[in-house]
């Protein structure tokens, strides 16, 4: 359901666009577009309404067939709409996509989306979750360890502190054990406190059941029929819950929280006595673990911890593996686990019956290479995803469909979230927010992502958002096959044995040679891919190009046997939006590249490409740009301020100039600009002043990185929204040249993060100096980072970092070297 709803929200503001003046539509035309708009929209929160059955209420299968019929229709009909200028006879494709639109809606009560009930908790999934409360502590690997790391929490202060109530959360991926690490140190403490209760939230819980959960375990002798009364109101529950906990020492754990409003109403009735009562909350979610507070963040098992567990299911023992075989195919198990629990146990589960079956070693490695893929359907794997499919229920279908575009990248692979965002940008996941761009809507998906548990960030840059991400392989494993279901993408190569579908909307591309590629997609099939990524060296599809007819994504990063030849058929798809060539071995762009009209993204870093087309200036919906380092000409520049939408710019140039500036500051909607210079040559007698004639009205994040020092300062007035400056050069010679280390960054305004690195070692007291000083007179107090690295490296390097916090008096007192 979420392709659909997916292709939706691609189609909608397609509509919008043509309402716009510029198209210049006939009267009746354009009345017919806001039909078509008006019901699309009803339509769509029907389709929503229906992907949110509950989790033990699939939707049949004839359900199922009607929206992915639907789905083509919608892709046609963007086809249509999105053949480069709108033709003057597209009232008739509006009439013949009208017609069908009535027909669809003359069949609405055909889905029975009134039947459909909200969104509930799936007792199957909770009565799984519960089996974990059951096992032996003595076979839970590792528990005891972090059982005590809680109590500490729990316990540690002085006797004052001790009598407060305290509150901690356990926050983790799902499978990790938070519950049974929970139900552990509830019962090791249990007997030291007045009451306690245990008690299990999970989704859109019934409150009057869980406050009365929570009395009679709290009292069952005064609260024995507390279960069937049905007179008391949620306030009253709360009421007599805080009177009963007033004057005692109470230990309650609250089990699998997934809303912050759900913890602050369970909230409400936990008195804070002086007693030294104990709360704990477990959850999935971090947001809601930090509104708890004390968060512990449960950290998967160590490698040592995952073998011993996983043998001690198999073998009944944690030793070794007795089989020298198994031994390694159980290594490269145990790796794609990551440390879950539950992953751990279930796998071993489905091999234990075979460990000493003739063909064990088979089995066993059939399993390995089926890990990720999403085609197991072992009863114990498919408990498994039912458990990690709840984290995925509850987010919105946009995000739904931005997390199952992730299984186009292969296990273990680092995600760069820039590249992500504009590829979902490109797919036409994203919807503008309010006072939001695409780009901006993009990180909050990650960042949601991430406060979910269900991508894992890598790397953090400066502004304390993550760069690159990964995907667990278990969660790899539920999206793979919740895309297959969906028919939303298929994986050649790889660990994807799957047939192809008939009809390919977006193909990853992971082989490691020609062999690999079986079965190859017919033309057919690829006449609807929509989305085409290569990982591979094979490039045996490029010569199909041609035959994809409505691609809006093409993405060879890293693939050096793409050369010129090749961009004759990429110039043909006319329905491109993103375009990587990033690490090719082009040399040139011919002047057919203006013939993609609708291109919103291009990456041509780390090419051999020496200059762009004029046609270039054509394409007039770029949103994202990256050359690389490569120098362009002021020719070019002037060029690109013809191109209204582009917001993200990375050039590169022989030298900053003060025409350059000017023209750089003049692009409307720049929000986004990374320069590199590469010039050695004479220097400049005075500082070029970055002032109001170079406005950059929209510019929030500028990188400039240097081959020789900085030669320019910002004046006073400039900027005002820049909020991120990242800075790199050399120091030697700017006091000799300038006199100073005066930069002007106290006239930037907004500015919120700064990072600078800086190579040699001449002055470097002196500038973290003029930088903090800089730095102090602003109200808004931006963090600073500072990195030195030394000249005489490779051989030998100084490194310092200098952090800057507000909570800190005196910043160089932090400073160190390494």
């Amino acid at each position: 359901m979420e392709v659909v709803t997916g292709a939706m929200s691609t189609l909608l503001p397609i509509l919008g666009n043509l309402l716009k003046e510029e198209y210049n539509l006939q009267k009746n035309t354009r009345g017919e577009i806001k039909f078509l708009k008006a019901e699309l929209e009803s339509m769509e929160t029907a389709l929503i309404k229906v992907s949110e059955a509950p989790l033990d209420q699939p939707p049949d299968k004839q359900q199922q067939k009607r929206p992915h019929s639907f789905m083509g229709f919608i892709h046609r009909s963007i086809n249509i709409l999105t053949k480069g200028k709108v033709r003057h006879n597209i009232g008739m494709d509006i009439t013949d996509i009208k017609r069908r639109i009535k027909e669809v809606s003359e069949r609405r009560d055909r889905y029975k989306v009134d039947s459909v009930v909200p969104k509930s908790t799936s007792t199957s999934t909770d009565t799984l979750r519960q089996l974990a409360l059951f096992k032996k502590a003595a076979e839970l690997i590792g528990t005891e360890e972090k059982s005590l790391d809680i109590v500490k929490m729990l316990m540690e202060g002085d006797e004052v502190f001790k009598k407060q109530p305290k509150m901690i959360s356990i926050v983790g991926f799902g499978g990790l054990g938070k519950t049974t690490l929970a139900n552990v140190v509830y019962e090791k403490l249990r007997g030291d406190f007045d009451c306690g209760a245990f008690v299990s939230v999970s989704l859109n819980p019934d409150m009057k059941k869980l406050f009365k959960s929570l009395l009679h375990q709290l009292d069952k002798v005064n609260y024995k029929n507390i279960m069937d009364e049905s007179a008391w109101s949620d306030t009253q529950l709360i009421s007599e819950i805080r009177d009963f906990l007033r004057d005692k020492r109470y230990f309650i754990l609250i089990d699998d929280i997934w809303d912050k409003s759900v913890w602050n109403n369970i909230r409400c009735a936990l008195i804070e006595n002086e007693c030294g009562s104990r709360v704990i909350a477990t959850t999935r979610i971090l947001d809601v673990a930090k509104e708890v507070g004390g968060v512990y963040e449960l950290k998967p098992l160590s490698t040592s911890d995952s073998r011993k567990l996983f043998y001690q299911r198999i073998f009944g023992t944690e030793d070794k593996c007795p089989h020298i075989q198994l031994a390694e195919v159980s290594e490269k198990i145990l790796q794609k686990c990551g440390g879950v629990p539950l992953a751990i146990i279930t796998l071993a589960s489905m091999l234990a019956g075979k460990k000493e079956h003739e063909n064990a070693y088979t089995y066993w490695s059939k399993v390995y290479q089926s890990i990720g893929s999403g085609l197991g359907n072992n009863p114990d794997l498919m408990d498994m995803r039912r458990i990690l499919y709840v984290s995925y229920y509850v987010l919105p279908p946009n995000l739904k469909t931005c997390l199952l575009y992730l299984s186009l990248y292969p296990e273990d692979y680092y995600i760069k979230t820039k590249e992500l965002i504009w590829k979902w940008i490109g797919e036409g996941f994203l919807r503008e927010e309010q006072g939001k761009s695409l780009y901006e809507v993009g990180e909050d998906y990650i960042a949601e992502l991430i406060n979910k548990s269900l991508v894992q960030p890598i790397d953090i840059n400066i502004a304390n958002k993550a760069s690159s991400v990964r995907v667990h392989d278990m969660v790899l494993d539920l999206i793979t096959s919740l895309s297959n279901e969906e028919n939303f993408l298929a994986t050649l190569g790889g660990q994807q044995t799957r047939s192809l579908p008939s009809k390919i909307r977006r193909l990853s591309l992971q082989t490691s040679n020609e062999e690999d590629v079986h079965p190859m997609p017919t033309m057919s099939s690829l006449s609807h891919v929509r989305s085409l990524t290569v990982f591979s060296k094979d490039l045996s599809l490029l010569s199909a190009l041609t035959g994809f007819l409505v691609l809006r994504a093409l993405d060879l990063s890293g693939c050096t046997e793409v050369v010129n030849h090749h961009l004759k058929d990429i110039c043909k798809l006319f329905h491109l939006r993103y375009l990587s060539l990033k690490g090719t071995s082009i040399t040139e762009i011919p002047k057919e590249i203006g013939n993609l009209q609708l291109l919103q993204v291009l990456d041509i870093r780390s090419t051999k490409m020496k200059k762009l087309p004029s046609t270039f200036v054509q394409l007039r919906q770029l949103v994202f740009v990256d050359m690389g380092t490569r120098a362009v000409s002021t020719l070019l520049l002037k060029s690109m301020c013809t191109l209204p939408s582009l917001s993200s710019l990375a050039i590169g140039l022989a030298k900053l100039t003060e025409e350059d500036l000017q023209i750089l500051g003049s692009m409307p909607s720049l929000s986004d600009l990374s320069i590199r210079t590469v010039y050695w040559g004479k220097v400049r007698e005075e500082r070029i002043v970055i002032d109001k004639g170079c406005p950059f009205r929209s510019l929030t994040r500028f990188s400039f990185k240097s081959s020789s020092f900085i030669d320019f300062m910002f004046a006073q007035g400039t900027l005002q929204n820049l909020q991120i400056l990242e800075l790199e050069f050399y120091v030697e010679g700017i006091k000799d040249q300038f006199g100073d280390f005066q930069f002007g960054l106290e006239n930037l305004s907004s500015l919120e993060h700064v990072y600078v690195l800086v190579h040699g070692c001449d002055g470097d007291g002196e500038l973290i100096d003029a930088v903090q000083k800089m730095l102090d007179i602003k109200p808004n107090n931006p963090t600073l980072t500072v990195k030195m690295v030394g000249l005489a490296f490779p051989y030998k390097m100084t490194q310092h970092f200098f952090m800057r916090s507000g909570m800190a008096p005196n910043p160089l007192k932090g400073l160190r070297s390494v």
